[in-house]
């Protein structure tokens, strides 16, 4: 892990992919929903999902019991490991986003659980570009991550994606909606240009 970027590996070093796992599914045992961020992906209607930062793929797979297709994309090859280990059948990528170059486009890429802020510094904005590329005409980029000192503003992460040609839809402080009015949590939706099975 020696070439991913600091704050990943700070957070990797205190959290290995079954200690993750598993808080999940303490949520869920106690009664909590832990799929917040797939009920709002799907919410959108999507055929196709693009799970950016899918670590062990708790979204992505969520999303494919739903039946809807999904790719997982991740820098930390332990993660995809983890991921592939609990569904071998759906597709998983090692590959930093800022680097994704894949023929296929997505009615919505999700970036879910600080992906945005643990991507390296001078390469968020690629990274976001490459995201935006990779939506089908329409499609929802939609990032959620923790607001904190040294990491993308909301004003940041809007200029990266309109940099890139997405158009800003909602800010949410919660993947359940929550209007966003501060705080230290941001849900942000864009859209890509043109009209798709996610436009609407």
């Amino acid at each position: 892990m020696s070439d991913l970027p600091d704050d990943w590996r700070a957070w990797r070093a205190q959290e290995d992919p079954a200690r993750y796992d598993e808080r999940f599914r303490r949520l869920a045992a106690s009664g909590q929903n832990p799929h917040g961020e797939a009920d709002l992906v799907a919410s959108y209607g999507p055929a196709s999902v693009l799970d950016g930062g899918c670590g062990t793929g708790r979204v992505a797979i969520e999303l494919a019991r739903r039946g809807i297709g999904v790719v997982g994309v991740d820098a930390d090859p332990e993660m995809i490991d983890a991921a592939r280990a609990k569904a071998p059948d759906l597709e998983w990528v090692t590959a930093d986003l800022a680097d994704l170059d894949r023929p296929d486009r997505f009615d919505v890429v999700v970036l879910a659980g600080n992906v945005v802020p643990y991507i390296a510094a001078d390469r968020r904005e690629r990274a976001v570009a490459a995201c935006v590329a990779h939506l089908a005409p329409g499609g929802r980029l939609v990032a959620g991550f923790r607001l904190r000192p040294g990491w993308p503003t909301p004003d940041d992460y809007d200029r990266w994606c309109a940099a890139a040609g997405a158009v800003a839809e909602g800010r949410f402080a919660t993947w359940e909606r929550d209007p966003y009015t501060g705080g230290d949590y941001l849900v942000a939706v864009h859209r890509a240009p043109g009209q798709g099975a996610a436009a609407t």
